[in-house]
């Protein structure tokens, strides 16, 4: 058994991310045979994810606030706490934010052979993309 140490708040960068969002991690592998990645996304109001994929897939668990997850064929399903979303491995996906709250998710995901091929980070989604969102229409 092991105490792993609590990592500090990481402020997610611009290239993979649209506004404010910051990572708590939980679980990171500490050595080779360790796969399980799970970490707590705070993201401020409006804030999304870019296009991306996972190589094992990723699962997304509500934990406060409204999540939107958007796919290449134009759905965007709403999440609410205690709600989860699978993305199959290889969809490209987003998710983020509804405009007017912060939301919370648990990010879980297991690391590739290769770690570095976990994820694959794409360009960012449109503020056209973005507006698809079910409650926005209303």
């Amino acid at each position: 058994m092991q105490k792993i140490p609590r990592p500090a708040t990481t402020k997610n960068p611009p290239e993979q991310f649209h506004g404010d969002v910051w990572l708590d991690p939980i679980a990171a592998p500490q050595e080779g045979d360790q796969r399980m990645v799970v970490a707590l996304v705070r993201f401020a109001p409006a804030a999304r994810t870019a296009w991306h994929s996972h190589a094992r897939g990723q699962t997304l668990h509500v934990v406060s606030g409204v999540a939107l997850v958007g796919t290449r064929d134009g759905v965007v399903v709403e999440a609410r706490p205690g709600e989860t979303v699978y993305c199959p491995p290889g969809e490209e996906h987003w998710h983020g934010a509804s405009p007017d709250d912060f939301m919370e998710h648990l990010a879980m995901l297991e690391n590739a052979d290769d770690p570095a091929a976990t994820t694959t980070w794409l360009e960012h989604v449109t503020d056209e993309e973005y507006a698809r969102a079910p409650w926005l229409d209303v």
